[in-house]
């Protein structure tokens, strides 16, 4: 967290809890099961980590490059897979014109 500002060291916080809790735990189950967890992206959702790049006005964080930097990191230390298809997902959302 060296360099981050307050706001990203929070960012930060909040992405490294969530893979520690909802994702490093159940990534070998997934993984083996072929499972897709529908209900564990909704929970990231919740949190802004799939629509970063989104106005706040469209339900979305307005976060920068080095938030979603931040995020991803912080996320696919928990499930890599996982925290790619939300960080693909992000991209998806940039080619609205309301983001």
């Amino acid at each position: 967290s060296d360099g981050l500002n307050e706001e990203q060291q929070q960012i930060q916080k909040t992405a490294v809890q969530f893979a520690q809790t909802e994702m490093a735990p159940n990534m070998y189950i997934w993984d083996k099961t072929e499972h897709f967890p529908k209900d564990v992206l909704r929970r990231a959702a919740a949190l802004g980590f799939a629509s970063i790049y989104c106005k706040d006005d469209y339900g979305g964080t307005g976060g920068t490059r080095l938030d979603a930097s931040i995020i991803f990191e912080a996320l696919s230390q928990g499930c890599v897979g996982t925290a790619a298809y939300l960080s693909i997902h992000k991209y998806v959302l940039v080619e609205l014109p309301e983001c």
